[in-house]
């Protein structure tokens, strides 16, 4: 069978004997020539790149916003919040447009209120008007799951797990950049260059956008569900609502409760009416595939467990002595580069694995390794080649786990829903590190331990912090979310990937 498929490049497709279980499509994918690889995916990194090191970036310089616009701990969460929730409404509706409309002229869209939002910020009179341009920065987010879905478009099979792979090592790789080339312009520069700065490199993505990748076809034909997105979104959103804003209004406040309860009945909603809509957002009926409701729930899982770390670590080395490391911003970036490095060179390992063996044992090495991570938090964290060594592992085991299950969506996925599939994983992995970041944050707040200070020849209590107990359950926590993850491996439905010349 051959296929009408022409890929960004202008190749033609190749035909791919192997099938992967649930994929009712032809297993025929484009074979572009190794420039054409490379016109792919530079572009597609690039996006993610710049994505990752602009919101860790921003990270450093939020305390500094705070005094400068003289506002309080609850507002100037949302600088982190209000792109968080936009990218979470907006990544379904971005997929299903681009499944229709083309993946090239929906990255377009989002990138251009990217490059906006980034170019108001460095501008902003008021910490609402940084807010609002916080928001359009987080319609940009879209880019990453149209990304995605470019691979999985026009990559052949054998060579798919391995370009995954390094869209995921690229995203590892601007966390640690944005910590330390963050750190060092808000120091010496000040918060608005780190927008500045952002706001040069976003045109020149737009215009590499442009010029380097080509226009795609049109892969499906129909209606955009409008009530199916705003449902699902919304539900998801209102659920994000509760979880940030549940530590300062009260979990079992009247207020947090109407938000919980709203985001459950909307989420309902969609599910009722995506079963008897005739132009559902995502037929339901590819959750029914295993191989496709697998990553879906890992992704969600995975990302709780991967922000407890991050959020848990990042913490606890800046944390003064005796309850941390005491090392600033800079030093703890700089903590961080092993990880990055190793990443870099699992990543294509990893991917050839899974091309020759399959995902299922890859799930399975990811979750063992991001649980050593765990355990290296409870005994080995009193250093900082012990903190170093456990962010290697957890680093090393979300890129284990995110390429099979990027993999998994990417082949099982029907074409014509490739996008809005993507959207809906990285909705989902949104609302986990959401989740992540919530349950670190409480646990530290309810296990602290005395700051004390000599004053006048007195021992004063001058506050509280996290104790080290805390650090303990926190990654009790996180082994457990891990247990779940390894659970949900094992409905995994294994599949080699043969490459056309085998």
């Amino acid at each position: 069978m051959k296929s009408t498929f022409q890929n960004i490049t202008g190749s033609k497709p190749n035909i791919n004997s192997n099938q992967a279980p649930g994929n009712t499509q032809p297993a025929e994918s484009a074979t572009p020539q190794s420039q054409g690889y490379l016109r792919i995916l530079l572009p597609l990194t690039a996006m993610v790149l710049l994505i990752q090191y602009v919101e860790t970036m921003l990270l450093p310089g939020i305390p500094v916003i705070q005094n400068y616009f003289s506002t309080t701990e609850p507002l100037v969460a949302w600088i982190t919040t209000a792109s968080l929730i936009a990218g979470v409404a907006i990544s379904p509706l971005a997929g299903k447009l681009g499944d229709f409309w083309g993946k090239k002229n929906m990255i377009l869209v989002v990138l251009i209120f990217y490059v906006a939002g980034v170019g108001i910020a460095g501008f902003s009179t008021s910490i609402y008007v940084l807010l609002f341009a916080r928001a359009l920065q987080g319609i940009g987010f879209a880019m990453t799951p149209l990304s995605l879905a470019i691979i999985a478009d026009t990559f052949p099979k054998d060579k798919m797990a391995t370009a995954q792979g390094i869209i995921g090592v690229v995203a590892i790789i601007g966390l640690v950049i944005g910590f330390v080339v963050g750190a060092l312009i808000i120091q010496d520069l000040g918060w608005r260059y780190a927008f500045y700065t952002s706001f040069v490199l976003s045109l020149a993505l737009f215009g590499f956008v442009v010029k380097v990748i080509k226009k795609d076809p049109l892969c499906a034909k129909g209606k955009v569900d409008y009530i199916g997105v705003t449902t699902l979104s919304a539900g998801i959103v209102l659920a994000l609502l509760y979880l940030t804003e549940g530590p300062s209004l009260g979990w079992f406040s009247v207020e947090s409760l109407a938000l919980l309860t709203s985001g459950v009945i909307f989420t309902c909603y969609f599910f009722v009416y995506e079963n008897k809509t005739t132009n559902p957002l995502i037929q339901l009926s590819v959750l029914r595939i295993r191989n496709v409701l697998v990553p879906n729930l890992v992704g969600l899982v995975s990302s709780i467990a991967t922000f407890i770390i991050t959020y848990a670590t990042i913490y606890y080395a800046e944390l003064p002595k005796p309850f941390g490391l005491g090392i600033d911003v800079i030093s703890t970036g700089l903590m961080l580069v092993p990880a990055a490095l190793v990443t870099l060179v699992a990543a294509p390992i990893v991917g050839k694995i899974v091309t020759r063996s399959g995902p299922k044992s890859m799930l399975f090495a990811g979750s063992f390794v991001m649980i050593l991570g765990f355990v290296l938090i409870i005994v080995a964290r009193f250093s900082v080649t012990g903190l170093a060594a456990a962010m290697v592992c957890a680093y090393a085991g979300i890129i284990i786990l995110s390429i099979p299950t990027a993999n998994m969506l990417a082949i099982s996925l029907p074409r014509d829903s490739s996008a809005v599939g993507q959207g809906v994983n990285q909705m989902l992995k949104s609302l986990g590190s959401g989740i992540g970041p919530i349950l670190a944050t409480v646990i530290m707040a309810s296990l602290t331990a005395p700051l004390v200070s000599v004053i006048g020849g007195q021992t004063v209590v001058v506050g509280h912090l996290p104790s080290s107990m805390a650090f303990n359950v926190i990654a009790i926590v996180g082994l457990a979310v891990m247990a779940v993850v390894m659970v949900i491996c094992l409905a995994t439905e294994n599949y080699i990937i043969k490459s056309p010349e085998s």
